[in-house]
């Protein structure tokens, strides 16, 4: 009597799939790609799975949804779905888009001082600043001595 993967069970745990899908892409952008505006989609990804998660989670089977009747007598026989997750994420959702804001405004300030937004091209040209700041500093040490 062993575990099977039917499709009644693969179609029932669908948003489960789905998360860990649009994760995965969203870690792999992030860590394969240089370009620095293709690492903000990523995390975009990435965060939209873990949001598609939580909202799923919320969703109860035959519920609806959590607004009390205006009299106030509530029927005890009605279900309803779990309003924590949705108020999280909308939250999060917030956070999100300011911290996209803030991760594009430094894409800019980065593409203005270094003319690129690809990750090596700007680590080499730290590398060669360092360098020649090294140098000067050597060069100033020695001549003081």
């Amino acid at each position: 009597m062993g575990f099977e993967f039917t499709q009644e069970y693969i179609l029932g745990h669908m948003n489960y799939w789905l998360f860990s899908v649009l994760m995965m892409t969203g870690l792999y952008i992030v860590v394969a790609k240089g370009n620095l505006v293709k690492k903000i989609v990523g995390l975009n990804i990435f965060q939209t799975s873990v949001f598609m998660l939580y909202i799923s989670m919320g969703k109860v089977t035959g519920g609806t949804a959590p607004i009390f009747p205006l009299d106030m007598e509530i029927d005890p026989d009605v279900i309803y779905s779990n309003p924590l997750p949705h108020v999280l994420i909308l939250t999060a959702i917030v956070v999100g888009i300011a911290t996209t804001s803030l991760g594009l405004a430094l894409i800019v300030r980065i593409q203005e001082e270094f003319n690129t937004i690809e990750e090596d091209e700007i680590l080499t040209i730290e590398r060669a600043i360092a360098h020649s700041e090294n140098a000067i500093h050597g060069e100033a040490m020695g001549g003081r001595a």
